[in-house]
C-alpha cells in the first residue's frame, strides 16, 4: 500500500517521501510553523498520531499533534503564544487564535529516567505516580522518540512524520495494522488498560471511526476490566462522551459499549433497562435517537449534547415520576422536580454534565407534559418557549416509537406550528371545546341527582 520500506539502526520502519501520501499541503499551516521553529531551535519535532494516521487513510485530520524532545519549559521559551497545561500529562498548547497545536515532550519509561538531563531530573513537573489499580495519576517522565513510541496506546498512533526530511517513522508496525484495518494496543493489553482505562473507550471509538476491527488480544480483556472505568473522573468522561456520540458514529459506539460491559459507566439508567430487557419502548427510543443524531451530524446539521443525554434518561425519569406520584402526596409537578434532581445527581456521578447542557435537558423533559396541554393560551405559550423545537423533536421521536395518542399529539403540533394565525385559533378552540363540553355534560348529569 505504501511502497518499499527500510529499517534504521534504531529499529523503526522508515518510509521515504516517495512511498507515502503524507504531504505538507495536508498539514495545517500553524502545525508546520511549530514543527519548523522547533527544528530551527535545535530540537527534534514530529507530527504524530492521528494526524499522520488520518492522512495516510485519505481523511482530513481535525487535530495536529506534535511530539518533540524539547521539555515544556523549553517549548515555552520558543513560543510567546504558548501556555503549559495539565498535571497528569504536562503539555504545551501553542495558540493561534482559535487554533491550538498541542505539543508533548517524548515520554519515557517509568523508573528509567537515570540518563535524563539534569534539568529534567530536577524539574518539579517531572514526576510519575500510579494508583493502586495501576492507573497513571501523573506521567511526566521524559525520554527518547523510541521510548515515546512504546508509550503510545495503539500501533496506528505510533507513526511520526518529519517536516525536516519528509519521512515517516513507524515504531510498532502501525502501517501494517492500517493495511489490515485493525486496532491493536502496544504492549500487554491488561497493563495498558490499567494504566488508563479510557483506552477501552478509545479502542471502540477508533474501530467505528476508521471502520476497523479490534484485534482479539486487544478486545479480550475489555469486558473483565470494564469496572476500572469507575475510577475515571466524571469531567473526563464528559469529554469522552462528546467524542463517542457526537462524531457520526453514536449508534455503533453505543452498541459496542453495551457488548463490552462499558455502557453503565456512561449511561447507568439505560444500561439497567438494556440488562433487564423489560422496556422495549425505551430501547427502541434510544436507538431511534442515536440514529437520528448520526444522520444529522453526517448531513452537516447541528446537534446538542443535551438532546441525547435527555433521551438516555427519559424513560427511567418517567417511570420514577409515576412511582413517586403514586406512593406520595406530592403533586405531579413536585414529583417531577424531585425525581429529576435525584436522577440527574445519579447521572452526574458518571458524566459531569455542564450546567449549560443540564438546563436544556430539564426544559426538554418539562415540556413533554406541557405539549399535551393545549387549552386556552397554553399552546401559544409553549410554542414561544426557546426549547420548543428540541422538545417537539423529542416528542416526535417518542411518537414514532410508541404510536397512538403520542403520535397523534406530535402530528397536531406539526400542523399547529405551521398553520396561519386563524387556523391556530380554530385548532385551540376545537380542543378547548371538547374539554368544556365534557365539563358541561358532567354538570348536567349531576342536576337530576341533586333535585331528588
Amino acid at each position: 500500500m505504501f511502497g518499499k520500506t527500510t529499517t534504521t539502526t534504531n529499529l523503526p520502519i522508515v518510509i521515504d517521501r516517495a512511498d507515502h501520501n503524507v504531504s505538507r499541503k495536508d498539514i495545517s499551516d500553524n502545525a508546520l510553523k511549530v514543527l519548523y521553529r522547533l527544528n530551527k531551535g535545535g530540537y527534534e519535532a514530529y507530527l504524530v498520531g492521528g494526524g499522520v494516521r488520518d492522512i495516510l487513510l485519505g481523511q482530513h485530520p481535525k487535530d495536529f499533534d506534535i511530539a518533540t524532545n524539547a521539555t515544556p519549559e523549553q517549548i515555552k521559551e520558543l513560543f510567546r503564544n504558548c501556555r503549559l497545561i495539565g498535571r497528569r500529562f504536562r503539555l504545551a498548547h501553542i495558540v493561534f487564535g482559535r487554533d491550538i497545536i498541542e505539543v508533548a515532550t517524548f515520554r519515557g519509561h517509568h523508573g528509567s529516567n537515570q540518563d535524563q538531563p539534569a534539568e529534567q531530573k530536577q524539574s518539579k513537573q517531572n514526576l510519575s505516580k500510579q494508583s493502586v489499580h495501576g492507573m497513571l495519576l501523573r506521567d511526566n517522565i521524559y525520554g527518547s522518540i523510541d521510548e515515546d513510541a512504546e508509550r503510545r496506546d495503539f500501533t496506528i498512533n505510533s507513526l511520526y512524520y518529519s517536516a525536516r526530511n519528509f519521512k515517516i517513522y513507524d515504531f510498532a508496525n502501525g502501517i501494517t495494522d492500517i493495511e489490515n484495518k485493525q486496532i491493536r494496543l502496544i504492549g500487554d493489553p491488561e497493563t495498558r488498560y490499567r494504566e488508563d482505562p479510557v483506552r477501552m473507550l478509545r479502542a471502540i471509538r477508533f474501530a467505528t471511526k476508521l471502520d476497523m476491527t479490534i484485534h482479539k488480544d486487544t478486545a479480550k480483556p475489555i469486558p473483565t476490566l470494564a469496572p476500572l472505568m469507575a475510577n475515571i473522573p466524571a469531567a473526563r468522561m464528559f469529554e469522552e462522551y462528546l467524542k463517542l456520540f457526537l462524531a457520526g458514529k453514536a449508534q455503533a459506539n453505543f452498541n459496542l459499549l453495551a457488548e463490552n460491559n462499558l455502557l453503565e459507566y456512561l449511561f447507568p439508567h439505560i444500561s439497567q433497562i438494556l440488562s433487564a430487557n423489560t422496556n422495549t419502548a425505551a430501547i427502541k427510543f434510544i436507538q431511534r435517537v442515536l440514529q437520528n443524531t448520526d444522520n444529522r451530524i453526517n448531513e452537516g446539521k447541528r446537534v446538542t449534547p443535551a438532546f441525547l443525554l435527555a433521551a438516555v434518561i427519559w424513560y427511567s425519569l418517567e417511570e420514577k415520576i409515576k412511582e413517586l406520584a403514586a406512593s406520595s402526596a406530592l403533586s405531579p409537578q413536585d414529583a417531577f422536580f424531585t425525581t429529576m434532581q435525584e436522577i440527574m445527581s445519579e447521572q452526574q456521578q458518571r458524566i459531569a454534565i455542564p450546567k449549560r447542557f443540564q438546563l436544556p435537558m430539564k426544559d426538554i423533559w418539562f415540556l413533554q407534559d406541557k405539549l399535551a396541554r393545549r387549552e386556552g393560551t397554553k399552546a401559544f405559550t409553549v410554542l414561544e418557549h426557546p426549547r420548543f423545537r428540541a422538545a417537539y423533536d423529542f416528542l416526535l421521536l417518542r411518537g414514532e416509537v410508541e404510536g397512538g395518542e403520542l403520535q397523534a399529539l406530535g402530528e397536531w403540533w406539526t400542523i399547529f406550528q405551521e398553520a396561519s394565525d386563524d387556523t391556530k385559533q380554530q385548532m385551540v378552540k376545537g380542543f378547548k371545546g371538547v374539554r368544556s363540553s365534557r365539563r358541561r355534560n358532567t354538570r348536567r348529569r349531576k342536576k337530576p341527582t341533586n333535585s331528588e
